[in-house]
């Protein structure tokens, strides 16, 4: 009896640590993305114009407009899309915490990608434009590809979930993720061999589609299944 007490009060222990644990990561995080959607908002600085001419400083500054837009769309869509797994993680553990530093890691990439594409643009130089469409694409491919190893990381670890998570939750996450690496990959070739305007719709329906399926592709195939 002795010994079953002091295990139920060893386990008792353990349970808050791994909670705290949790918790920290998860505000850390939060903090991370909030600082990173600060940068992005940064590079939207008023045009220095004579008298008169706002107006049509404002109108030739639409690429930067656009990829405020689209990265601001990117990282909101990280941070839903963050959220809707940790909510799901029940404790934490190194593995995972390194895999949500990459996350973190790529995302925080995104404002220097966004700043060079939009300044690309305005100069109007079409080899500068491409190369900097490829960098966002490669930028992207880095983002989701962290993604799927983290997805990855907790289809293998179901110890680490919350008990009412469904086995295939998370390893089903991990076409998502693939989804996102293949579309930023072709859009990073397209915008470089052919057409960079292309490039940056695709960069806009990229996080469109991850928006629309941010509480995962699982739960989209048991609500068709429960509706069928």
């Amino acid at each position: 009896m002795v010994a079953d007490q002091g295990s139920d009060d060893a386990g008792s222990a353990v349970a808050p640590t791994l909670r705290s644990e949790t918790s920290r990561l998860f505000s850390f995080s939060d903090g991370v993305f909030a600082i990173i959607i600060t940068l992005l908002v940064l590079d939207l600085q008023p045009p220095e114009v004579p008298r008169g001419e706002l107006l049509h400083a404002l109108v030739e500054r639409w690429p930067v407009y656009l990829a405020y837009v689209t990265s601001y769309l990117f990282v909101a869509v990280s941070w839903l899309n963050h959220r809707s797994a940790f909510h799901r993680v029940g404790s934490s553990g190194k593995g995972l915490q390194w895999w949500n530093l990459s996350v973190l890691f790529s995302t925080a990439l995104v404002p220097f990608a966004t700043s060079v594409v939009s300044s690309s643009v305005q100069q109007g130089d079409r080899a500068d434009e491409r190369a900097a469409v490829a960098l966002y694409g490669l930028v992207g491919v880095l983002l989701t590809a962290s993604w799927l190893g983290l997805y990855h990381h907790l289809a293998r670890h179901p110890d680490l979930l919350n008990a009412a998570v469904p086995r295939g939750f998370f390893p089903a996450e991990r076409t998502r993720a693939v989804v996102g690496i293949l579309g930023y990959a072709l859009a990073a070739l397209v915008g470089f061999l052919a057409s960079p305007p292309i490039a940056l719709v695709i960069f806009l329906l990229l996080p469109i589609f991850y928006a629309l399926t941010s509480s995962g592709l699982y739960e989209l195939r048991r609500l068709r299944r429960a509706h069928g």
